[in-house]
Parts: structure tokens; C-alpha cells; sequence
């Protein structure tokens, strides 16, 4: 892992705490002012790359803590690229929240596309997960993901477009082999930054990969002969996606605090693990419950690396909960997690549960699966959302670049 991390990307230490994102986030913040220049050369060493987004992926570490921080230190223009970047992950979100078929269509693609695969091509995907397909590069990318966790995001544009184009694999198996290794997977930023590539995101509008780009922002390290890549792209083709109500008029959404007095307990799961900043921290929490699901990792599609790392961060996040609250968190592990936070609430005696709604994706099954159990149980659910959501996702319905001009707008 050391010497292909030397070679291709850089040294990496995704601790799974909070702690370990405010060490990464303020060894970063000196070279943030020239992010803009330096960000797309994948070259080991790069301090110009972030390296965040495993930890804000979980929220270890808050969007907002990050902007405020890298804005007290330069001036606006000199980390705008850096900012706006940042609000890239959020914007996925809001755009997900409002048309979440795009995760149902991957989700039920997934086993379609992979039982599909016959002879050749069933060859092929083997030989690009396991990083033996022969193209310079690619191969390198492949063994680095599965080895470290992570990769830069110009050498993900890269695989993606090889993948989809010249491989001519489908992009859906593609986004699993992603969410499968990567530290930072996210419903949102992964299955649509695939779809963006293919050219579903925006229709008609492709990325493909250059044997010369590569060779550039590589400095030479990966030099794919102009022939191994695809010269263009094809046409991909989908049902329209509907958008559903507008994130603020879903109803499921609650700021009501509960009543004086009541018992309430506060699940925490690995989505949003900063409970001790922000909406819930003043609650009058009486119990913590931080259980793992043991099976949330095979219906997500996880590796093991990535299953280990968020059960640590949610292990982490407990620990801070547990004394920002002044309490005893339930820990450890179930293979019925809704069942269990019913069984919790008898036994705290618990009127109500709050929590962040998790986001469209893995988590949000649970969420609601727990939501329902709770309901039949006569303990009340009460789902909280961040400002910072509050705010952004409704603008994120249409393309980035209106919602990065409204955020722009607001200051």
C-alpha cells in the first residue's frame, strides 16, 4: 500500500475521528490559497488536495466549519475554487433529496447489470476491478482504491470515463466497485458523479478521458497510449427523472422541540456524527444509542474497509455524544436495528427519539425502517435537519452552477 501510495497518489491517514479531521483540516488550510492552480495534478505528495471528504462524508467535520475556516484565512477569490467545491457535495445531496429514483435505479441496476455480464465482458469487469486491463493509469487507479480507500477526483473522472467508454462496462457496476472501496462513498456525490460522466446528469453532456490530459496532470507517471482510449463517447438514455416535493414541504421534517419534561433519547448513526454542534446539542438528551447494524454493510454494497472505517467514526462520534450529553451510549451491534431502538426506548423509559434524518441512501433505510418500528411502539420520531440544509438543498434542483450563484448571492 505504501509504495503504490508513494507512486501514484499520496500518503494517507483517514483516522476515523474528529479529531484527525481538525489535524488534516488545519494542516491543509496554508496551501488552500493555491487550490485553484495546483488541485488537478495527481502527484504524490499534492498538499494543494484537501483530503477531507471521508470526514465530511460522515460529518466528522461540518461544510460550514470548513468554509468559515478557510475564508478567515484567505480572501474570498483566493479560495473560491476550494469553496465552491466544497458546496459540490452539498449540492449532490439537495439534487438527490428531490429526485431520489436516481438512487433507486442504481440500487436495483446493481445485481441486473452484474448477472448480466457474460463471457467477454464478465472478463472485462473482472480485469478492471482487479486493475489488469493493460491501460496505463487506469490500472494503477484501480489497485490504489482498493488499497487505500481513496483516490484524487481527476484520476475518478479518469476511471469513470475508461470504464464507461472504452471499456464500454456499464456505469452502474462501475459506481458499486466506487462505493464499495471508497472511504468518502456517498449515495449522492457517487452515483451522480457517475451519472454526470455517462452523460445521464446533465443530458448529453459526456466526459472522456484524454491520453494527453492524463499525461499532463500525471506529470508523465501515466502515459496511455492515445489508442488504448475511446475518441468520443455514445449516447446513454433514460426515463425522465421526476422531482419530488420540494425538500422544505416534506412533512416528515420537524424544528418542533418536545414537550417539558418528556424523556428523549437520540439515535446517532454514521451520517452526521458532530450531535454535540448544531440543532440537537441543546436537547435534553437522557440516552444515546450509537448501535451498529451488521447487516447494513451487504445491503449497501460495502467492502470491508469502508464497513470498518464508518463503524470506528460512529464509535468516535458516540464518544464525544455521550460526554457532551452526560450520558451512557449504547453501543455495539444488531442484526435488527429497528427492533433494537424500540427495546432501547422501553427500557429508558423514552416518550420520544430524535435524530438527523439521514440522507437518500443506505442509512435512510434504517431510518425509517426504525421510524415505523418506534411508531407501532407508541415513541415518537422526531427527524431534525441541519441549517446548512435547511438553507442550500432547495436551491439544488436544477444545475450547480444556478445554485453556486445563489449561495454567492447570500455571502
Amino acid at each position: 500500500m505504501a509504495a503504490l501510495g508513494a507512486r501514484m497518489g499520496m500518503t494517507i491517514n483517514f483516522k476515523p475521528t474528529r479529531a484527525a479531521a481538525q489535524a488534516r483540516l488545519a494542516e491543509f488550510l496554508p496551501a488552500a490559497g493555491a487550490y485553484a492552480a495546483e488541485r488537478n495534478f495527481v502527484r504524490p505528495g499534492n498538499d494543494h488536495v484537501a483530503r477531507l471528504s471521508p470526514w465530511l462524508q460522515k460529518r466528522l467535520l461540518l461544510e460550514s466549519e470548513v468554509v468559515a475556516a478557510a475564508r478567515a484565512r484567505w480572501t474570498f477569490p483566493a479560495v473560491e475554487k476550494f469553496v465552491q467545491e466544497v458546496y459540490w457535495r452539498t449540492y449532490w445531496k439537495g439534487w438527490l433529496e428531490q429526485r431520489p429514483a436516481a438512487w433507486t435505479r442504481w440500487t436495483e441496476a446493481v445485481p441486473r447489470r452484474r448477472d448480466g455480464l457474460r463471457g467477454e465482458r464478465r472478463s472485462a469487469w473482472e480485469a478492471a476491478c482487479a486493475g489488469r486491463t493493460g491501460i496505463a493509469g487506469f490500472d494503477d487507479w484501480a489497485r490504489e482504491l482498493v488499497a487505500t480507500g481513496y483516490l484524487h477526483n481527476h484520476a475518478r473522472m479518469w476511471f469513470a470515463s475508461i470504464w464507461i467508454f472504452t471499456l464500454r462496462l456499464p456505469w452502474e457496476l462501475g459506481a458499486a466497485f466506487f462505493f464499495e472501496h471508497l472511504l468518502d462513498g456517498d449515495a449522492a456525490s457517487n452515483t451522480l458523479s457517475w451519472r454526470w460522466v455517462a452523460g445521464l446528469q446533465t443530458a448529453g453532456k459526456t466526459y472522456v478521458a484524454r491520453a494527453d490530459n492524463i499525461a499532463h496532470y500525471t506529470e508523465g507517471r501515466c502515459a496511455p497510449a492515445a489508442g488504448q482510449l475511446a475518441p468520443a463517447a455514445f449516447a446513454i438514455t433514460e426515463e425522465p427523472l421526476l422531482k419530488v416535493a420540494a425538500w422544505t414541504e416534506a412533512g416528515s421534517w420537524s424544528a418542533a422541540a418536545g414537550g417539558a419534561g418528556e424523556r428523549v433519547g437520540l439515535w446517532l448513526h454514521a451520517e452526521d456524527l458532530a450531535v454535540e454542534i448544531g440543532e440537537l446539542a441543546g436537547e435534553n438528551v437522557a440516552s444515546v444509542n450509537a448501535v451498529w447494524p451488521t447487516g447494513i454493510a451487504g445491503r449497501a454494497g460495502w467492502g470491508e474497509s469502508v464497513a470498518g472505517w464508518t463503524r470506528a467514526a460512529l464509535g468516535d462520534g458516540a464518544t464525544r455524544a455521550g460526554a457532551h450529553f452526560g450520558v451512557v451510549v449504547m453501543g455495539g451491534a444488531t442484526d435488527d436495528l429497528a427492533a433494537e431502538l424500540v427495546e432501547w426506548a422501553k427500557t429508558q423509559g423514552l416518550r420520544r427519539v430524535v435524530a438527523y434524518r439521514p440522507f437518500v441512501g443506505p442509512w435512510l433505510d434504517e431510518g425509517l425502517a426504525a421510524e415505523r418500528a418506534l411508531g407501532a411502539a407508541g415513541v415518537a420520531l422526531t427527524w431534525r435537519r441541519r441549517a446548512w440544509d435547511t438553507e442550500l438543498f432547495p436551491h439544488a434542483g436544477r444545475g450547480y452552477f444556478p445554485f453556486w450563484e445563489r449561495v454567492k448571492a447570500a455571502g
